[in-house]
């Protein structure tokens, strides 16, 4: 067996890459499959020129075939990540070393847990992560890069990680669980009676002015439907991110080639959309990832990103939605404090030593947050429903 760089995607049959991301019971995620990643490849979002240069290693037999693959990109800075090391790379350069280039192993700009090391099911698959985390070490000895770092991590990802010698980080998100709620009102009832009467209240109020919404899925992405989205991420990106990472063919191609796994939440006036958010769904989650507005509404962004989304996986009978990276705003819509994990391989010893205890005080304090957070959670603390 041996480890190749592909320098894209579409190197590797869809069929192959699909089932190697399938590493669980869930199904397919997303964000990893073979659709997704060439879609991002395809119109340019990640290459050369945007600093995603994609270097996927892919393991092998003596004849050729694929056995396993993890999605990876060579890095000359740390943006569109979601797990920021900016103080680290200063650290090291004030001290007279290189960070970058830096191996990352993630889907480029998307802050959603999912599997890293694509190793199928079934037998062999704990062999097959041990030896790709080892093709990611000689990747960075061999390169002479600083560091590869793997973000957003499944337990079993981390464990094996942990195991090569990465160090573990961890993060905080929040994130709905549906605990088999038959519908929103089902959902109320197990919050306190003043929390419930503000999230009624703040639903009326953002659908006031005439404001309805749409949900497009599969054939409804019309183009004129991803042109209007499209205005409402560039003008959100430029005043949040300073420069939008997706471009309009992106949209296009994931709408032409995963549309079923789409959900665009639209809201209309007068005649024409004024705001949206994107979502996917798989593996038994729905996940939010860009918002957008040309009318600004209260609570309409609350909305469409949440309140639009926990409609949804309560009647699709999905398990959780995802809604991003931070927000402590959305514990009072009924998302709970999760922790994220994160795995991160340092060749230079004083770097990795320094990191290492950085990291271990960053743990208690992340665990710290979570714990004072799940605190102030709105549900109800008797833990029974209530129709008042």
């Amino acid at each position: 067996m041996a480890i190749r760089v592909c320098e894209r995607v579409a190197e590797i049959e869809p069929a192959v890459w699909d089932a190697l991301a399938q590493t669980g019971e869930a199904g397919l995620n997303p964000f990893l499959s073979h659709a997704f990643l060439r879609s991002l490849e395809d119109s340019g979002a990640v290459g050369q020129r945007a600093g995603w240069l994609p270097q996927h290693l892919v393991l092998e037999d003596e004849t050729g075939r694929v056995l396993a693959a993890a999605p990876a990109y060579l890095k000359a800075h740390s943006q569109g990540e979601y797990v920021f090391d900016h103080g680290w790379a200063d650290a090291f350069e004030r001290a007279g070393g290189s960070y970058y280039p830096k191996l990352q192993l993630s889907v480029p700009f998307t802050p959603a847990t999912g599997p890293r090391l694509l190793v199928g099911r079934g037998e062999g698959a704990d062999a097959r992560r041990e030896i790709l985390c080892e093709g990611i070490e000689g990747y960075v000895r061999q390169t002479g890069i600083s560091s590869a770092h793997a973000t957003f991590l499944e337990p079993s990802d981390l464990t094996a990680m942990e195991e090569s010698g990465f160090l573990h980080r961890t993060d905080q998100q929040f994130h709905f669980v549906n605990r088999g709620y038959s519908s929103y009102d089902d959902f109320l009832a197990t919050l306190a009676s003043r929390k419930r009467k503000g999230l009624r209240k703040e639903r009326q109020q953002a659908l006031a002015n005439g404001i309805t919404v749409e949900w497009l899925t599969g054939r409804d992405l019309t183009e004129e439907a991803w042109d209007a989205f499209f205005s409402f991420y560039m003008d959100t990106g430029s005043r949040k991110w300073g420069r939008p990472y997706l471009n309009r063919a992106f949209f296009s191609l994931i709408g032409e080639r995963m549309g079923e796994d789409i959900l665009l939440v639209m809201a209309r006036r007068n005649g024409r959309y004024i705001a949206g958010a994107l979502n996917f769904a798989g593996s038994g989650r729905i996940y939010g990832r860009y918002w957008g507005c040309v009318e600004d509404h209260p609570f309409l962004h609350f909305e469409l990103c949440y309140h639009q989304a926990v409609d949804y996986a309560i009647a699709h009978k999905l398990e959780v939605v995802e809604a991003g990276a931070q927000g402590e705003h959305k514990l009072a819509r009924g998302y709970e404090p999760v922790i994220t994990h994160s795995a991160h391989f340092i060749s230079h010893p004083g770097l990795r030593r320094a990191i290492a205890d950085y990291l271990a005080r960053e743990r208690r304090d992340v665990e710290s947050t979570r714990e004072i957070l799940a605190e102030h959670t709105p549900f109800r603390k008797d833990g029974g429903p209530d129709c008042s």
